[in-house]
């Protein structure tokens, strides 16, 4: 299989077949190799070849994956930039990851380090005749997907053309897709789940992809009704909103093979509330950009248990370790390391840190859990202070990176607050130096300058002082608990 010239091959064996859609736009197989061929030659125009990076700032729509596949015709990668990103954290992804170009809907009121080229322009250039695909190697350079880490910038995530065939492979097998299956695709593209699970996967097996425009769980069923789709993949946030849709709501879910949930853990209350109520199998699964997207997932056709995420799947190995990097006793607690053709080449530029995280081929997680007898991955604690909300990763690193910007401020620690609907969310502590004054507003007027909405702090307090412990460091587990006895009211 070649990702590179999928678009070719469809085309070939069915040309009428449908292919991809969104709101506004259907297309099927030939015309889906029309438009990338167009977009590739408007991106060679644009000074873009082989070994180039393309950056893509795009909402979900049909332009994402046309520019994706046009970057990989010409042997060049894609980085994926979220468009909710503030022009700061933009700037350096742009820059970081090198991008020749950035394809965006409409021209940003901001400078960018790098050219600019604007979706219109991809199918305004007529496909030069006879146009091939740029041969490559499996071990070239095909995403870069930016993931916030725990040194308080984001990391490219390399992921070669090795990496997306073995993971979309191992996709199609785990969930026996075929040119039958049609995928709803409601994640953000920017996302690996949204690029492997809801678009490249259905399009390797064949089948085809509906891209769904901003999510709403009032809309969402009927998008799904009129597709008939057969899967779609989404996070416990979102199948929290859809299991609360009042009991009057009874759609018509008979098209539906199964849905994914995965990018945070779910309880076993809301995969029992969801399936029971539509009817529709729910695979809770688990991975990582670092894994390329998936690492485990419970059988579609086997023993699903409830509050585990599942089996490894087929072509990699799951094993829990100690501190010293040796397998650890059956049952027993760990660290979670994975081994397989989708772990990634590395982290860009970050060759210390790449170290760090593969050590004999395995990727080291940071997430906590255990197998149980069968080999089922049970989650205990994730990535040492890693808040998840909504699917959305979010290190408080980065966010107390940016608090200290502010002269004002001495100490900074940010932790998660439960949400019923998100999960958790964050919250920052500050102690002040001393002589110095600041308000809670003016926190976070800074801190909106410099982070998503996603990932500043929904509450910030400032204290006379931060815990500490004994060897004076800041103590998070002292203000976690501060924050559970608030909570609770004791």
């Amino acid at each position: 299989m070649n990702l590179t010239t999928l678009p070719d091959l469809r085309a070939q064996q069915a040309p009428t077949a449908p292919a991809i859609a969104d709101d506004t736009i259907d297309m099927n197989n030939a015309e889906f190799l029309d438009a990338v061929r167009r977009a590739s030659a408007t991106l060679v125009n644009n000074g873009v070849q082989a070994g180039d990076v393309v950056a893509i700032m795009l909402p979900n729509h049909t332009g994402f994956v046309v520019a994706l596949f046009a970057a990989w015709r010409l042997g060049a990668a894609a980085t994926p930039i979220s468009p909710t990103l503030v022009p700061a954290e933009i700037g350096y992804q742009v820059k970081d990851a090198g991008a020749r170009v950035v394809i965006v809907d409409t021209a940003p009121n901001y400078d960018l380090p790098t050219q600019v080229v604007l979706t219109a322009e991809l199918t305004a250039d007529d496909a030069q005749p006879g146009q091939t695909c740029a041969e490559h190697d499996n071990d070239a350079l095909a995403l870069l997907i930016y993931t916030s880490g725990t040194t308080g910038r984001p990391k490219g995530v390399m992921l070669d053309h090795a990496n997306l065939n073995a993971m979309c492979r191992m996709a199609v097998d785990a969930f026996a897709m075929s040119e039958n299956d049609h995928s709803l695709l409601i994640l953000p593209l920017f996302h690996a789940n949204g690029i492997i699970v809801g678009a490249l996967s259905a399009l390797v097996a064949g089948g085809r992809i509906t891209i769904a425009g901003r999510f709403s769980p009032h809309t969402f069923f009927d998008r799904l009704e009129r597709c008939r789709a057969t899967y779609f993949s989404a996070v416990p946030t979102i199948y929290t909103m859809l299991a609360d849709l009042p009991d009057e709501f009874k759609p018509d879910t008979s098209s539906v093979r199964f849905a994914i949930c995965g990018a945070a853990p779910a309880s076993v209350g809301l995969l029992s509330k969801f399936e029971n109520r539509y009817g529709i199998p729910l695979i809770e699964g688990y991975g990582l950009s670092e894994g390329t997207c998936a690492s485990t997932a419970n059988p579609l056709n086997g023993a699903r248990k409830p509050g585990t995420v599942g089996l490894a799947l087929p072509g990699q190995e799951i094993r829990i370790v100690g501190a010293d990097h040796r397998t650890v006793a059956p049952g027993e607690t760990g660290e979670v390391a994975i081994k397989g053709p989708n772990v990634m080449r590395g982290y860009l530029n970050r060759p210390d840190e790449t170290a760090k995280t593969i050590i004999d081929g395995w990727l080291h997680t940071g997430d906590v859990g255990r197998l149980d007898k069968d080999g089922y991955l049970i989650l205990v604690d994730r990535a040492k202070d890693m808040i998840i909300r909504g699917g959305e990763n979010i290190y408080p690193k980065e966010i107390e990176s940016v608090a200290y910007q502010l002269p004002e401020i001495a100490e900074a620690a940010v932790i998660g607050r439960p949400s019923e609907l998100y999960g958790e969310e964050p919250v920052l502590y500050v102690s002040l130096n001393s002589g110095k004054d600041i308000t809670a507003d003016r926190i976070r007027e800074h801190l909106r300058n410099s982070l998503s909405k996603f990932k500043r702090p929904v509450d910030i307090t400032v204290l006379d002082e931060l815990p500490k412990n004994a060897v004076g460091k800041l103590d998070k587990p002292t203000l976690r608990k501060s924050l559970a006895t608030e909570r609770s009211g004791t």
